[in-house]
C-alpha cells in the first residue's frame, strides 16, 4: 500500500495531465508526430476537386463512373518515455522536485499519445536501466507509468545516458517516438544519442532548477554532490564564486543544447518549477511547421 500523501500526488498528476492532454494539447501531438505512411481505406465515387491521380481506373472501367482510392494516415505508433531517476533529480527549490516535474511531463506526453491510439512504454534509468515497461495502450497503463516514476527507488545514484539509449536500440527494433527526460548531468552519450536518432524520432527534454544557475549568498556552506557524494566547503557570498557559479551553469546548458543541435535531435529546455506547458506547445507548433 502506498502512503496516502503519495496516492494523492499521483491522482493530482493524473487528473492534471489528462486534462492538459485533452484540452490544451488536443491535436498538437498528432500534428507534430504524424504517421509514417498511408494505408488504403476505401474506393468511392469521384467528386469535383478530387486529385485525378487517385482515380482507380479498374473500378472506373468496371462501373462506368469515375471512382477514387481513399487513403488514411497510418496513425498507430509506439512511444517510449525514458526518465532519469538518478539522485540529481531529487532536487528542487520551489513547489516540486525535478522528478515530480519529470513525472508530469512524461504523463502529459503519454496521455496525448494514448489519445491518438499510440502505445506507450517506459524506461527508468540511473547509470543503468532500472526498469522497463513494454508499450501498451490505455489510461490505466498511464496511471501505472506515473506511479512507477514517482515511487520507484533507483538502486544507483549516478547518471549514464548512454546505457538506456543502447537498451532502447535493443528492445525497439522498429521506429518509435522517444522522449528522453533528464537534467543531462552526464558526458560521453553523444555517439549513442546519434545512433538512436537515426532509427527513432528523439526529443530530449532537459530539466533544470533556477538554484542551479544562481546560488543564494549565505556565507560558508557545505556542498554535496548528490550522485558522487563528494563534499566541499564554499563561500557562497564571495563575488568571484557567484560569478563563476553562474558562468559554469550557463556554459553547461549552452553546451548541452549545442550537443543536441550538432547531432540533429529536437530538444526542449524546461525550468522545473515553472510552466512546462508553454515550452512543449511551442515545440509542437514549430515541429508542425517543419513537416
Amino acid at each position: 500500500m502506498l502512503p496516502a500523501e503519495l496516492l494523492k500526488k499521483i491522482k493530482r498528476i493524473q487528473l492534471k495531465t489528462n486534462y492538459l492532454a485533452n484540452e490544451v494539447f488536443s491535436g498538437e501531438y498528432e500534428s507534430a508526430f504524424r504517421g509514417r505512411g498511408m494505408e488504403f481505406e476505401e474506393v468511392r465515387e469521384y467528386h469535383p476537386g478530387d486529385d485525378v491521380r487517385s482515380i482507380d481506373w479498374n473500378v472506373t472501367a468496371r462501373v462506368g463512373e469515375p471512382h477514387v482510392k481513399v487513403f488514411r494516415e497510418e496513425r498507430e505508433m509506439t512511444v517510449m518515455v525514458m526518465v532519469d531517476l538518478s539522485a540529481s533529480l531529487n532536487f528542487g527549490t520551489h513547489e516540486r522536485l525535478k522528478n515530480e516535474t519529470a513525472a508530469e511531463v512524461a504523463a502529459v506526453l503519454a496521455y496525448a499519445a494514448v489519445k491518438s491510439n499510440d502505445k506507450v512504454g517506459l524506461i527508468l534509468f540511473s547509470d543503468r536501466v532500472e526498469k522497463y515497461i513494454p508499450p501498451k495502450k490505455g489510461t490505466a497503463h498511464i496511471y501505472r507509468i506515473i506511479q512507477e516514476i514517482l515511487t520507484y527507488r533507483a538502486q544507483f545514484e549516478r547518471t549514464c545516458i548512454r546505457f538506456p539509449l543502447e537498451y532502447l536500440m535493443h528492445v525497439r527494433q522498429r521506429h518509435s517516438i522517444c522522449f528522453l527526460i533528464s537534467d543531462f548531468l552526464d558526458q560521453g552519450y553523444e555517439t549513442a544519442l546519434n545512433i538512436a536518432s537515426r532509427r527513432h524520432d528523439m526529443l530530449c527534454i532537459q530539466l533544470y532548477d533556477r538554484a542551479e544557475e544562481q546560488l543564494p549568498a549565505m556565507g560558508y556552506l557545505k556542498m554535496r554532490d548528490p550522485e558522487s557524494g563528494e563534499e566541499c566547503w564554499i563561500n557562497s557570498s564571495r563575488a568571484s564564486f557567484q560569478k563563476g557559479f553562474q558562468e559554469q551553469a550557463k556554459s553547461f546548458q549552452e553546451e548541452t543544447q549545442n550537443k543536441f543541435r550538432k547531432i540533429g535531435v529536437d530538444s526542449v529546455l524546461i525550468e522545473q518549477s515553472g510552466d512546462y506547458v508553454e515550452p512543449l506547445l511551442q515545440f509542437f507548433r514549430e515541429r508542425e511547421k517543419r513537416q
